[in-house]
């Protein structure tokens, strides 16, 4: 198997169907909270619409960022999140970020392995698959944030 199959394959367990790892995925947390929890916030955490749209926001800056070779993503907008004030509004970045994610699964799925070894669009990133991976790690990170929130809102 090639290296960016197995690099879709963890991508698509973290964010549409996986339970190996976190035993559940985003799309199962995601699809199973109202609008109301997902905008509620606990303390100074950020809530769930937030680290929604924060990982769709990189998603779709390296699609983007794939599609016309120049990554324009920043930081400090990632957390940027539209209002949500409304179920359709909430489940709108749900399937934004959804679509989002398996357009990346596939889109890394059919890279070449030495494709993997190239920069991130600029050498001081480092490589594609770095970045990946980074992804990867990134995602699980807020993945497990949204599972205790999750938690803390049914308390």
């Amino acid at each position: 198997m090639k290296r960016s199959e197995m690099l879709a394959i963890r991508l698509r367990e973290v964010f549409l169907e996986g339970t190996w790892i976190a035993n559940t995925n985003f799309k199962a947390q995601l699809s199973s909270i109202s609008w109301e929890d997902a905008t509620k916030k606990i303390g100074d955490l950020n809530t769930i619409a937030d680290l929604t749209f924060h990982i769709n926001y990189y998603l779709q800056g390296i699609l983007e960022a794939f599609a016309n070779s120049r990554l324009a993503i920043q930081d400090k907008y990632s957390f940027d999140t539209p209002p949500i004030n409304s179920a359709e509004d909430w489940d709108d970045l749900v399937q934004q970020f959804l679509k989002n994610a398996k357009i990346f699964v596939a889109t890394i799925g059919v890279l070449e392995d030495e494709a993997l070894q190239k920069p991130f669009f600029d050498e001081r990133y480092g490589t594609l698959e770095r970045n990946i991976e980074g992804v990867i790690e990134h995602s699980y990170y807020h993945l497990g944030q949204i599972s205790l929130i999750k938690k803390l809102l049914s308390q």
